[in-house]
């Protein structure tokens, strides 16, 4: 049995986004469990679907003792502050120091994280770490997809374990396998060798989704280089060659930081066969290329597009609103597609989440039936929008206290503050409000308020792939639309200052200068 270390510091961060995570973001609880510390973090996690849960019940099973540090996670938004993260940061090394010594540790990171004096947060805890427990134990940590894997990264961990699944279906499943491996290091005592590989274009988050080609194709090739079950003699493709793990991280484009961008790495205890498996699944994503692309819809297009099918559809028409996915650092209040609903007469139609918690107050006060003569949405007033004026009639009202169902959010235990359905009853248009953001990927989210959403005509949704987890099963179509919102879809339009010259800034687009 080994006595292991285990903590977590979750953040993806939108250095483009107008909000930043304060340390009141972590402290709270949300969808995800709130600030956990010492004993109280195993039990606060269990049941979550998050990488942390998984690796505590696989190291338990192994029969190791977990030593908890500490958890939080902070919605996506901009820069975690200098002081959330000096506090974070520095009470996990405390308790790693005056518990210690440890014979490995784990951590739950996300691998996109920037605060407002580190570029790269993960890489900058990882280096405390280290100066604690030395270098010879092993650091395993699990990494979101979305990570911009870092030199400094790899260089301070033993290993790191990607997710593999856009929309994030298997986070526990990653951390239990993080733990696997971490038990498997502890056994076998053998050094690992590290290829690590960048590439040199970003791929836009919507186009990352891997129940789509070509991530699904690419994906599918590193199960097929780890496992040994492609085809003999192909490079990189068995245990016995001593491959150990393949992790690739498609990168987070909307962080202006000099690594930002997709990457890979794969550990094995041969070198040549560990250097040819990461040169086969490079060579793999750099033929893709092109094909990481789709069309987009502007709101007006995108309303009309959805009444058509919508006539003769027998399930939902699902409008992505992709910019302004607060899982992505969005506001989740922008109102460009909901104006052009109302604009177009789109009756039936359902948008959400709408975080606006005054509006959402008003309407739990006020009760159902109340009409608001007010505005809604457009809260912090991204790219100057205001609010949408209406008589909006309140049809009912929640507490934003429920469980996700769905294979994203399943097991979440929200809390979101008061939420309402609204409807403008000239348009025929409604809107979910909360007090929260929180990324519209659970169709419970809507149930709270009274929506059935396999019963409505045209669906509207702020996220960019999660949803496709509980809703593409329910879709006739899904129509991807580019919205105002903070989390600009093509990074060509963003304005980096620290992204390393010569990456081309979509695939097949125009280099860094």
């Amino acid at each position: 049995m080994a006595r292991i270390a285990v903590g977590g510091f979750q953040h993806e961060t939108n250095t483009f986004a107008p909000q930043q995570a304060t340390w009141e973001e972590f402290e709270r609880a949300d969808a995800w469990p709130p600030f956990l510390r010492g004993t109280e973090m195993k039990a606060g996690v269990e049941g979550f679907n998050i990488p942390i849960a998984g690796a505590i019940k696989t190291l338990t099973a192994l029969g190791h003792e977990v030593v908890p540090l500490c958890w939080c996670a902070a919605p996506p938004s901009s820069y975690v502050t200098r002081d959330a993260y000096e506090k974070i940061a520095g009470w996990m090394i405390e308790d790693l120091t005056a518990q210690g010594p440890f014979d490995a540790v784990y951590l739950d990171v996300h691998g996109a994280m920037v605060a407002e004096h580190y570029e790269d947060g993960e890489g900058e805890l990882m280096r405390r770490v280290r100066a604690v427990t030395g270098d010879t134990i092993p650091l395993v940590a699990s990494l979101d997809y979305h990570t911009n894997m870092t030199p400094q990264m790899v260089q301070h961990s033993t290993a790191m374990i990607g997710y593999r699944t856009y929309p994030h279906v298997d986070m526990a499943a990653t951390g239990s396998r993080a733990a696997e491996l971490l038990d498997r290091l502890l056994k076998d005592r053998r050094p690992l060798y590290k290829a690590y590989r960048q590439f040199d274009f970003l791929i836009p988050l919507v186009w990352q989704c891997t129940l789509l080609e070509p991530a699904k194709g690419i994906f599918d090739l590193l199960d097929e280089i780890e496992s040994g079950t492609g085809k003999a003699g192909a490079p990189g493709g068995s245990h016995n060659q001593g491959i150990v793990s393949v992790t690739h991280t498609p990168g987070f484009p909307p962080s202006d930081i000099a690594q930002c961008g997709p990457a890979l790495v794969v550990y094995g205890h041969d070198k040549a066969a560990t250097e040819a498996a990461a040169d086969r699944l490079a060579e793999a994503v750099r033929a893709q290329e092109a094909a990481f692309a789709g069309k987009l819809y502007t709101p007006d297009e995108a309303a009309v597009e959805a009444i058509r099918l919508a006539q003769g559809a027998r399930k939902p028409i699902v409008l992505a609103d992709v910019q302004d996915n607060p899982g992505a650092g969005g506001t989740s209040d922008t109102v460009g597609l909901l104006r052009a609903l109302m604009a177009h007469r789109a009756k039936g139609a359902v948008i959400g989440m709408m975080v606006d918690p005054a509006a959402a107050h008003a309407a739990a006060e006020a009760g159902e039936g109340a009409v608001l003569r007010r505005g809604i949405g457009a809260v912090v007033g991204y790219a100057g929008e205001t609010p949408v004026e209406a008589d909006w009639r309140v049809v009912k009202v929640g507490t934003g206290v429920f469980t996700g169902t769905g294979p994203f959010y399943g097991g979440a235990k929200f809390q979101i503050g008061p939420m309402a359905l609204v409807t403008d009853d000239a348009s025929g248009v409604s809107a979910v409000l909360a007090s929260r953001r929180i990324q519209a990927a659970d169709q419970e989210m809507f149930r709270h308020v009274g929506v059935e959403p396999t019963r409505t005509p045209i669906l509207a949704l702020k996220s960019t792939v999660h949803f496709r987890a509980d809703f593409q099963p329910i879709a006739e179509t899904i129509l991807v639309v580019q919205s105002p919102g903070a989390h600009v879809t093509d990074p060509v339009e963003l304005p980096y200052q620290h992204l390393r010259q010569g990456i081309r800034l979509r695939p097949l687009g125009p280099v860094r200068a």
